[in-house]
């Protein structure tokens, strides 16, 4: 006799060697620019900023179910901080993250008006707010309006020292801000935050706190963009509010977690990977490399909905950096005196929060 019995599982040997070699990977790049050139030193540190913004609007739009196109705002507002910051006399690098911060404080309120929207009033509301403070940002005379202004005080020092500085600053915050949204993700507050994206008044019917995890997830998404605006300003130095309350970075976000797979932890980063990859290669190509962004994400949608990274894990149960659970099925074969042997797992498996 045999009967089917649930069998939930979350790391895998596979998960746990992935582990491994992340660590290897991140410790890889940490001293990588003593091997790299200047200009490779640069696009590394974007890629890493690439990585944060990916993960960001997946961990609301993926997990969380806000759907927003207008994170641009706090990618805009970081930048600013840090020039205000700067400009009062902070150290450049310091208000770099002291800006994230303040950002991410600025969100709070923001939270309490815009978590009342819900789907697409909730997308268009995001994006009317990164318009207001676009407005708002060009009546500081600081930014000289669209003019913009520089970051200075970074000039000080030398070229090659404020490169690799720069560069592990975007390693530390890109590693740190992705093992914040793991842990997250993999305790109690990640399973709460699927429940919500799933059935927002079922979840509040089982205990969950709706509001105060969607105030979480979209606290800590503003916080993250905010570090990546205020970092990408020190690679480039020049604020022209224009560029960067430009609704381009949110459709950047999109891009690369339609491709790498929306609603998973590996897709954010391999989608971010993928955009890095064409925009190296053919990111001189003007407007056409623009025309084949928007291409490439709608034959996504239409024949990969699930991504690069959600289409291996659906075809071979394939999960690198797990954050919730999977069930599979198992069936216990039961001997003739009546004794259990040992579960026979099947193929059929699906992962829950």
């Amino acid at each position: 006799m045999s009967a089917a019995s649930p069998v939930i599982e979350r790391g895998t040997a596979t998960s746990r060697i992935a582990g491994v070699a992340v660590a290897v990977i991140i410790a890889l790049l940490a001293f990588a620019p003593q091997f790299l050139s200047a200009g490779a030193v640069d696009r590394m540190t974007a890629l890493f900023i690439y990585v944060i913004l990916a993960a960001m609007w997946n961990a609301l739009a993926g997990f969380g179910g806000l759907v927003s196109v207008g994170q641009q705002v706090f990618f805009g507002l970081g930048a600013y901080f840090a020039i205000r910051l700067a400009d009062a006399g902070l150290n450049p690098f310091l208000a770099l993250f002291a800006s994230g911060i303040i950002v991410g404080a600025v969100s709070w309120p923001l939270s309490l008006i815009m978590l009342r929207l819900r789907n697409g009033e909730f997308a268009i509301g995001m994006w009317v707010i990164a318009a207001l403070t676009h407005l708002l940002v060009n009546l500081d005379r600081l930014v000289q309006g669209e003019t913009g202004t520089s970051l200075i005080s970074l000039n000080v020092y030398d070229a090659s020292a404020r490169r690799l500085t720069i560069y592990w600053l975007a390693l530390a915050s890109m590693t740190a801000l992705l093992a914040i949204l793991f842990g997250l993700l993999r305790g109690s507050t990640g399973a709460a935050i699927r429940a919500i994206r799933d059935n927002e008044d079922a979840a509040a019917s089982v205990g969950v706190r709706v509001t105060g995890t969607k105030r979480l997830l979209f606290v800590l998404a503003a916080f993250g963009i905010g570090i990546a605006g205020a970092l990408w300003l020190a690679t480039s130095i020049t604020f022209q509010p224009k560029t960067y309350f430009n609704v381009q970075w949110t459709a950047y976000m999109i891009f690369m977690v339609l491709v790498g797979g929306i609603g998973t932890f590996e897709g954010a980063i391999l989608g971010a990977v993928v955009f890095f990859l064409i925009e190296t290669w053919f990111g001189g190509a003007g407007v056409w490399y623009l025309v084949g962004l928007g291409a490439t994400a709608v034959l996504f949608s239409l024949f990969l909905p699930r991504g690069l990274w959600g289409t291996i894990e659906e075809r071979f149960g394939l999960r690198l950096l797990p954050v919730g659970y999977r069930v599979r099925l198992a069936t216990d074969v039961v001997d003739p005196a009546g004794n259990d042997t040992q579960p026979q797992h099947t193929t059929t498996d699906r992962e829950t929060a």
